[in-house]
């Protein structure tokens, strides 16, 4: 999770927020929302390379819905592909050890995205 001003073009990597058997912590989910009051939420839509709709986005754009039901914010899905990838050659670059389970990055890739979608913007 990441966040951002779209007023001053500015991002942060906030948190990594973990599912347990495919459910998000929606307590957490919510805390965080409350505390961070965003207007809008972006979920990466992680599709196939050329551009399909893959089992994984299916999952993402279900969580999506759950999400903007649950919480009433609006969502928007935005495309994820190569996002980790480019996070995972920066922080190799960068000296990281390149064991991602024990220090992920996906709030790193979660930044990147924000960051290319306030670019667009």
């Amino acid at each position: 999770m990441a966040v951002g001003n779209s007023a001053l073009g500015t991002t942060q990597p906030l948190a990594i927020l973990r599912a347990r058997d495919g459910q998000p912590d929606w307590t957490q989910v919510a805390a965080l929302c409350k505390e961070w009051e965003p207007d809008l939420l972006l979920i990466g839509d992680p599709l196939n390379m050329d551009g399909t709709v893959s089992d994984f986005a299916q999952r993402a754009r279900k969580f999506a819905r759950r999400l903007e039901g649950r919480l009433g914010i609006a969502v928007e899905m935005v495309d994820e592909r190569l996002s980790s990838f480019e996070v995972k050659q920066q922080q190799r670059e960068a000296g990281h050890s390149g064991d991602y389970h024990e220090s992920p990055v996906d709030d790193l890739a979660a930044e990147l995205i924000l960051k290319d979608w306030l670019r667009q913007r």
